[in-house]
């Protein structure tokens, strides 16, 4: 719970302070504390139109008074405009709680009002509601303020916004303008007054920062005036579906709390792991296109990418053991490999093409599925789409787009104008941030281990991997004369087509899959080297940086606009979600002892303390500054970060009771011979 202590609040720390609530579509709501926007992608109901994809933003905010006769009434709530925050509603503010729903309480003169915000999962529609705490009547005022705007815009009055509203049948219909879809609301009690007027110069200081255009007006049509009675509550629903008007929000409420529960059955009574598991279920969406499942990549403005769905699904949805939902996932993927690639990114509009332009996403597909079936034991999915894999490992010997091949060695190289294909994707315009055509470390061990679970699969099949095995032998043969230098560390990046091959041998994290997954190309000294330089250079409280701070690209501070921010990006930002492979590599090395577990455990206690009381609550942000991380920055709530803490979680868990000579993360070599 955050709760306000200071006698004179200051709105620029609450205001720091966001929550999300997401409804499954990829809709969700989502503000500060205060319930005063910040961002652009902020408002009561951001509708996913075209799941998961085709956001709108409709409701901005609804500001709330109490009323003590015509002519005086004290706001409840606070908006930022130029050089002012106007009303000062932040003072009356007592606390916020994000579980088990958005819950924050004000208090001012007597009355006491608490306020719930959740959405409707599977629908876009969201529910506001008030109750009085407090001993004594008051009269509540309520301004829903609108726009009408993709979520990546700004809205402003033009000649054609009319915010015509139609009353009847219990309940609003406003259409922003004509052709404009319909958005429904009602209230569950009070009286309807007309009030238009328009909320000029919004700021969004969140925005500012970013170095984008941070100003915004909104509309209201109406407010709503309700009389509460000590312990009686009165709602408001917005939705753009109809049928949600009928619907009782008090029903809704409880079958919203149940719901959340459930998620957190996994949990086993470890509150940490339940709070990240409810924490973890804001990513999975349902997919329209596919008619399947997916995962959402970040909040606010992210939708769902390959990489990340492949990465993230290990902790999101198949430690957490749900089963269905991973295959959903796997087969909206599978069924969309095309020419040996898995798609990096489904496009926002129906006719738009699917793209494929990633040379790893299609790597951490066989990781995935590997997890998948140590988890679930469901050898018929693999089965299913075994002549899928044999087609991708195909495709990858003869070559695929981007000039992505296998050379005679075993190694795969990858590269072709412009197109960044790793995960280090920054660029501005063309100019390329973190060049790595050719042969990426990282690359090596995705493909290694595609080799080996593929292998694997097709041994337990009684399926033909004979060429496949000496391929990921050479690769085996190879590495180690090629990538590792004197010191122990690895070479970030290898270019093949130069003579001598020319290496990149920048310190970056990409070097620690070598370790971390399944499959190694290392023996455990060589390994143990990897961990510790990995550790010396680049691991902090939040994450693994992207580059040594020795190295002269380092960049500091992740901040500014979107120029300063992308060159910084991978240039020795923190990324949190890379912590997890960093503890699976150490726990290895150090043989899972019980000493490494109590260490490892202790490594996730600064991301727990953000998770809870920083940036978005119940949230892990997407990075943070290299040098002194500690304001999270980019998205607030990023998938792989969370799912990175869960899957750690559920490891160590995994250990308990094990001797610390198990090996509980890898195949042993018996299943090649």
């Amino acid at each position: 719970m955050l709760k306000n202590k200071d006698k004179d609040p200051d709105f620029q720390d609450l205001s720091s302070k966001e929550w999300l609530f997401t409804n499954g579509l990829g809709g969700y709501a989502a503000s500060t504390v205060l319930g005063a926007n910040t961002r652009r992608y902020h408002g009561l109901l951001v509708a996913a139109l075209n799941p998961p994809t085709g956001r709108m933003v409709l409701v901005s905010k609804v500001e709330e008074s109490i009323v003590f006769n015509r002519d005086s009434a004290f706001a409840l709530s606070s908006n930022q405009y130029p050089g002012a925050v106007h009303p000062d509603g932040f003072q009356y503010f007592k606390f916020f709680e994000r579980k088990p729903l958005p819950t924050m309480k004000f208090e001012a003169h007597g009355c006491h009002l608490l306020k719930t915000v959740f959405m409707v999962h599977g629908s876009n529609t969201t529910v506001v509601e008030y109750e009085n705490t407090g001993a004594s009547n008051f009269k509540l005022r309520l301004t829903p303020i609108f726009v009408h705007r993709d979520d990546h815009g700004l809205n402003h009055p033009d000649a054609k916004s009319d915010y015509w509203v139609k009353r009847e049948n219990g309940y609003q219909t406003l259409y922003a303008h004509f052709g404009a879809p319909a958005l429904y609301f009602s209230f569950t009690k009070g009286e309807y007054l007309e009030n238009r007027q328009w909320y000029y110069n919004l700021e969004y200081v969140r925005e500012q920062e970013r170095g984008l255009d941070y100003r915004e007006d909104a509309c209201s049509v109406a407010s709503l005036e309700v009389i509460l009675a000590p312990g009686e509550k009165t709602h408001m629903v917005f939705s753009t579906d109809e049928k949600m008007m009928k619907e009782d929000p008090a029903v809704l409420k409880v079958n919203a709390l149940k719901r959340q529960e459930e998620i957190a059955q996994p949990s086993d009574g470890d509150t940490f792991l339940r709070d990240l598991l409810l924490s973890g279920d804001q990513f999975i969406v349902q997919r329209r296109s596919t008619e399947g499942y997916s995962l959402i990549a970040g909040y606010h403005w992210f939708t769902d990418w390959g990489r990340d769905t492949m990465i993230a699904m290990r902790g999101l949805t198949i430690a957490p053991g749900k089963h269905e939902i991973s295959k959903s996932i796997l087969e909206t993927f599978l069924r969309s490999v095309n020419e040996g690639m898995l798609p990096n990114r489904f496009p926002d509009r129906p006719n738009d093409p699917v793209e494929y332009n990633t040379i790893d996403a299609t790597l951490w597909l066989f990781v995935a599925l590997y997890e998948y079936h140590q988890k679930f034991q469901d050898l018929d999915f693999i089965r299913q789409y075994f002549d899928v894999l044999t087609a991708i490992i195909d495709q990858h010997f003869e070559g695929a787009r981007y000039q992505i091949k296998v050379n005679s060695e075993g190694f795969l190289s990858g590269g072709e104008g412009l197109a960044q294909l790793t995960w280090m994707d920054a660029r501005v315009g063309d100019f390329v941030v973190t060049p790595r055509h050719g042969a990426p470390v990282e690359i090596q061990a995705l493909w290694y281990n595609a080799l080996r679970i593929y292998q694997y699969f097709a041994g337990t099949l009684q399926r033909p991997f004979e060429r496949v095995q000496e391929v990921a032998d050479k690769l085996l043969l190879n590495f180690e004369r090629v990538y590792v230098l004197g010191n122990g560390s690895l070479v970030d990046v290898v270019d093949f087509s130069s003579t001598p091959p020319k290496k990149d041998s920048a310190i970056r994290p990409n070097q620690l899959y070598i370790v971390s997954l399944p499959f190694s190309l290392l023996g455990k000294e060589a390994e143990k080297k990897v961990v510790a330089i990995v550790k010396a250079h680049l691991l902090t409280d939040y994450g693994l940086r992207t580059l040594s701070p020795e190295h002269t690209d380092f960049k500091p501070v992740y901040e500014g606009d979107p120029w300063h921010r992308d060159t910084a990006y991978h240039q020795g930002t923190v990324w949190p979600f890379l912590l997890s492979e960093y503890i699976t590599a150490y726990l290895k090395v150090h043989n899972w002892s019980e000493k490494a577990q109590k260490e490892a455990l202790a490594m996730l206690e600064p991301l727990k303390k953000h998770f809870y009381q920083d940036q978005c609550i119940l949230g892990i942000s997407e990075v943070f500054d290299g040098k002194l991380p500690r304001v999270g920055k980019g998205t607030v709530q990023q998938a792989w970060s969370v799912a990175a803490l869960i899957k750690v979680l559920f490891e160590l868990k995994k250990l308990q009771g094990k001797k610390s000579t198990s090996i509980p993360f890898s195949v042993k070599k018996s299943h090649f011979q």
